[in-house]
């Protein structure tokens, strides 16, 4: 297959148009780079595209989606492949249109507060860049070193930092799109009010790439706060660690940064970037990670003083104030590397619920109990200070859940607990492939039935990643 298209939807003569459009050396049809880009992130799933391409700008990217239109083929647009909800799965073959070329950042505009950015660039760089400049985009999930903006803009991010400064949507000024047509259109305006009809730019933020590809992305920004301060505080119950969250807010704090992570996954990730940073004792159940953060220390200081005195009535145990800039870097790593560890070690299946965040005592306790009935282990970790828990899931004989029907059951009470605590299914990793047969667990018909007439709206063909969030019609997956 090494220098042909493979048998399929896409004729020699489509492929020529494709090549013209990027070039020779950015149509891949050989079967190591369909299989590179055949996977993300999400469990041990593996869905073969036919052939990738690698578009440089706006125009290219038009052209692609002009031919796949005129021919019905379909697309699945992929960022840095980090997904975990298998938004980026080419899992009806076809086109897989890669937007790592489109990686420049092409104005930090330091007096309006502002970047503009294609969606290739990664978070992280992002974020120095403009740091660099005394500004902050805060935004920060996990895979920071290796996601593209655009990925959080299509799944709107989250990350630590979205209890005290919002998620990617609280960002997001103005959109330049490539419709399903290859249409080009701009979303908004570069401006922080917005009231001239409905609000394109974020419907598009959280539509995982199936309404148009995201080619340039205007964000917000605020000054970089001058001082954090972090702590680990350890619990010897995850009943009491999550209920420390809600009484922290209660008591008029916003920490920058509230995280949980279950002793389970913390031996797990310890042992794999080999550090001895954060005691695992056996009489500790979780770790709370607490960063405040501000321009006078001073005051910060004294927000530490009152949590930790707070968290007495908790039954916390011996609280670790990170000093120094390497103590508090090693604390992120254990935390960032959570998902990576407890993966590598059987917790292929991840969910990202959230709810309430007083409700989480009582999500972690049905986790458990759950994990009982149903033969499963599960260690939980994530953003408790906006109610958002991870759950990773070993089960002895199942490592996807997508088409499982043990592990649908499973997932259907957890999801119908989470839903009677007043939660929802995803908090931050979208709905993708494999939590849409969940939607109807939360979402009403009437609900579902918008959705599906929205997609039709910009999407009449169905061609742009088809078969994610809703289905519109029975589309067979290619493996």
């Amino acid at each position: 297959m090494s220098n042909e298209i493979s048998k399929g939807l896409i004729s020699p003569a489509i492929a020529t148009e494709f090549k013209m459009i990027v070039g020779e050396q950015y149509m891949l049809v050989d079967d190591e780079n369909l299989q590179h880009y055949g996977h993300d992130q999400t469990e041990h799933l593996q869905f073969y595209p036919e052939i990738v391409l690698k578009p440089s700008n706006t125009a290219e990217i038009a052209a692609i989606m002009q031919l796949c239109n005129k021919h019905h083929l379909p697309v699945t647009p992929r960022g840095g492949g980090t997904g975990l909800s298998g938004g980026a799965l080419p899992h009806l073959g076809g086109v897989l249109l890669s937007t790592e070329r489109l990686n420049k950042i092409i104005e930090i505009d330091e007096r309006n507060l502002q970047v503009t950015t294609e969606p290739g660039v990664i978070t992280e760089v992002l974020q120095n860049a403009v740091k660099e400049k005394g500004l902050f985009y805060p935004p920060d999930p996990s895979s920071r070193g290796s996601c593209f903006i655009g990925g959080n803009i299509a799944e709107n991010s989250g990350g630590p930092k979205a209890v005290k400064y919002g998620v990617v949507k609280d960002y997001v000024l103005n959109l330049e799109v490539v419709l399903p047509s290859g249409e080009v259109i701009w979303t908004g305006a570069n401006v922080l009010k917005n009231s001239t009809g409905y609000n394109l730019t974020q419907l598009m933020v959280g539509s995982e790439g199936t309404l148009g590809i995201v080619t340039k992305i205007v964000l917000k920004l605020i000054p970089h706060p001058k001082f954090d301060l972090l702590m680990l505080v350890p619990f010897s119950s995850l009943e009491n660690a999550s209920a420390a969250v809600s009484a922290i807010f209660r008591a008029g704090f916003i920490p920058s940064a509230l995280e949980l992570i279950e002793i389970d996954a913390l031996k797990i990730v310890s042992a794999m970037v080999d550090s001895s940073a954060v005691p695992v004792n056996d009489d500790i159940a979780a770790h709370l990670i607490i960063e405040v953060d501000g321009n006078n220390m001073d005051v910060l200081m004294g927000e530490m003083e009152a949590i930790a005195e707070l968290l007495v009535q908790f039954e916390a145990g011996e609280i670790f104030f990170a000093d120094y800039a390497q103590q508090k870097a090693e604390l992120w790593k254990l935390r960032r590397r959570a998902a990576e560890a407890v993966k590598a070690n059987g917790y292929t299946i991840e969910e990202d619920t959230v709810v309430p965040r007083a409700e989480l005592p009582a999500l972690i306790k049905g986790v458990k109990l759950l994990g009982q009935q149903y033969g499963f282990k599960a260690v939980c970790y994530g953003h408790a200070g906006d109610g958002n828990l991870h759950i990773r899931i070993n089960h002895p004989t199942i490592k996807n859940s997508h088409g499982n029907s043990e592990m649908t059951l499973a997932l259907t009470a957890l999801f119908e607990l989470v839903k009677s605590l007043g939660g929802t299914i995803s908090g931050e990793h979208g709905i993708g492939l494999i939590q849409k047969p969940y939607m109807q667990t939360v979402f009403r018909e009437a609900n579902l039935q918008l959705m599906r007439n929205i997609k039709r709206a910009f999407d009449p063909n169905n061609i742009l990643n088809a078969g994610k969030i809703v289905d519109l019609n029975n589309q067979v997956e290619k493996r």
